[in-house]
């Protein structure tokens, strides 16, 4: 799975887009504390801190200096854009390869769920 690899600063940062998208951290909505994310995930603060920039960079946040991290208006359908088209490029190559190899039908998968 090519989540194993990554450091662990991307996969909070990929749990956090997730609940983004998912409306857990609606837009408008402060997201927790470091502290507070980082005990609940048993991570180090300055790996969420690390996390929190990432998304600070990418404009899908904005920090009101003492009071804490809020989700920016159209922070969900940009997060879903990207995580779509890294799907598309990244993974799904790699998903469609190996269901060739192992001879799995995309139909026969619709109808099996």
């Amino acid at each position: 799975m090519p989540n194993q690899n990554k450091p662990v600063y991307l996969k909070l940062r990929d749990m956090i887009a997730a609940a983004i998208i998912d409306g857990r951290y609606a837009e408008g909505e402060m997201l927790p504390s470091v502290r507070a994310l980082a005990s609940e995930q048993g991570a180090n603060p300055l790996t969420v801190a690390k996390a929190y920039q990432q998304f600070q960079n990418d404009g899908l946040v904005e920090v009101q200096r003492g009071v804490g991290m809020y989700v920016v208006r159209g922070a969900a359908d940009r997060l879903r854009q990207t995580e779509r088209r890294a799907f598309l490029d990244e993974e799904w190559p790699e998903i469609r390869a190996r269901m060739k190899r192992l001879g799995v039908e995309p139909s026969k998968l619709l109808q099996d769920a």
